[in-house]
């Protein structure tokens, strides 16, 4: 994590000078030889200049380019974070100094990239190199602590987020999955319920058992819930993640080569609402946070459920499924159905749902959908501010009319075409209350390395909900 540091560097210390202007920046650190090569470098457009000062290394970091709107500069600052931890891990350093005088937002992001940035999945390669940078310290009178507060609880969630979707299900069943949540709640100070197979079958959630029928491990449903003494939401923001920790498509198996690979990320979701709650709670925010997560894998048992079944939600609501890989919406309307028992002030649902989005926007953005216009200006500018992108996809009823069933009330596909949206339209048929879909089926991993986003899950979706509940907050 991040640390406050209030006084200047040691003179063995390695030290990142931060700037956004390459005509200004602390000089105090440079001997007068060193000061003219620093000025010559940045007057020839270098954005990272170094010197070796024997006992340790001085970098002058200029990053931001004012021509683009804040939230690109911003992200320019974290991307600037990231090459200077790679920098400073292949030096094999413990310690570094940011100093960033009257730097604010632009300090946080610079640090909160090297920081996540830095992260690192090892738990199961004991011959893996771990990254020698352990401490950062900012200085800026700028930052406040609780702006380090803040950006330490969402890096922290990030992480974890991270953890839970690199775990295998070998490892990761959804009965783990739901203690992995406890865990987090007891830190966090947020209360966790689990309901497990007898008490899911009570509640005849048909969509969540259905899915499950083909796993030799049984499926959760967790109930998370966060509320301060002073919360300033009436009713609730409910969060619902889809949590299939592993997704083989049932008996309409995956078709295509690797499809299989990395489905151990088809929890993204879940991971990205738990966590986003972690951070929440931590950061003591005075509102009223409920996450729902249904809980299963997908796999293609001697029991598993079929195309041309019929099966009935918890709703009510019957569903021909006619394709058991449309699994994720199954699970979810049973948890949006749930979510109604709390008379939200908001739904927000996140899910790797459709190859569909991943195929139409890449590892750049989430297809989003959503009923709650008056909120929509809101989340869009949070997506700007920690870069998490969102591009919003219509909910038009055409697009429903493709789910119409001759023998039940719906079909769980729409067919080949706008496949993000017929799903979001499948979900829409089980709520009642303003609600965003956000669709991160091609955000929650990524397959090579993407800045400070890393290899592997990128925790896509944890800060983006941080950020609009925290501004719900105010």
């Amino acid at each position: 994590m991040i640390q406050k540091s209030n006084t200047g560097a040691n003179a063995d210390t390695h030290l990142i000078i931060l700037t956004n202007n390459a005509q200004r920046f602390n000089e105090k650190a440079f001997s007068a030889d060193e000061l003219r090569y620093v000025k010559q470098e940045l007057k020839d457009d270098k954005k990272t200049v170094t010197v070796n000062q024997y006992n340790r290394m001085v970098f002058v970091c200029v990053a931001g380019n004012k021509k683009k709107p804040v939230y690109q500069q911003k992200e320019e600052f974290r991307k600037a974070g990231h090459q200077m931890a790679g920098v400073l891990n292949k030096m094999k350093a413990n310690t570094v100094i940011v100093q960033a005088d009257g730097l604010r937002e632009e300090a946080l992001c610079f640090t909160e990239g090297m920081a996540l940035a830095n992260y690192q999945f090892l738990k199961h390669k004991p011959s893996g190199k771990k990254n020698s940078l352990e401490v950062i310290a900012l200085q800026s009178s700028k930052v406040t602590d609780a702006d380090m507060h803040w950006l330490n609880c969402t890096i922290e969630a990030t992480c974890r987020a991270r953890d839970l979707v690199n775990e295998p299900v070998n490892y990761l069943s959804a009965v783990q999955l739901s203690k992995e949540f406890e865990k987090l709640g007891k830190e966090a100070g947020f209360k966790v319920t689990v309901l497990h197979k007898k008490e899911i079958e009570k509640l005849k959630m048909g969509g969540l058992l259905s899915v499950n029928l083909g796993s030799q491990d049984p499926p959760t449903f967790n109930i998370m819930e966060y509320k301060h003494a002073r919360a300033k939401n009436k009713k609730p923001f409910v969060l619902v993640g889809k949590g299939v920790v592993y997704d083989t498509g049932g008996l309409s198996l995956k078709p295509t080569a690797n499809s299989m690979d990395y489905m151990k990320c088809d929890m993204g979701g879940s991971a990205a609402v738990a966590c986003a709650l972690y951070a929440i709670a931590k950061a003591k925010l005075p509102v009223h946070v409920v996450a729902l997560v249904p809980a299963t894998d997908n796999r293609p048992g001697e029991t598993a459920y079929v195309p041309g079944d019929i099966i009935t939600m918890y709703s009510g609501k019957t569903v021909e499924v006619l394709n058991t890989d449309a699994e994720g919406r199954l699970i979810l309307a049973d948890a949006l159905h749930y979510a109604k028992k709390y008379n939200p002030s908001l739904v927000m649902e996140f899910s790797t749902l459709t190859g569909a989005a991943s195929s139409a926007l890449g590892k750049y953005a989430a297809a989003f959908m959503t009923t709650a216009a008056n909120q929509k200006q809101a989340v869009l500018k949070s997506a700007e501010n920690v870069f998490e992108r969102i591009v919003e996809f219509p909910l038009w009823d055409e697009y429903g009319e493709l789910l119409n069933s001759d023998v039940a009330d719906l079909k769980n596909i729409g067919g080949p075409a706008a496949g993000m949206i017929t799903a979001a339209k499948f979900l829409e048929n089980f709520i009642d209350y303003p609600y965003m879909h956000f669709d991160i089926a091609g955000t929650a991993f990524v397959h090579a390395e993407d800045s400070y986003r890393g290899k592997g899950a990128t925790g896509y979706g944890v800060r983006l909900i941080a950020d609009f509940i925290k501004n719900k907050s105010k």
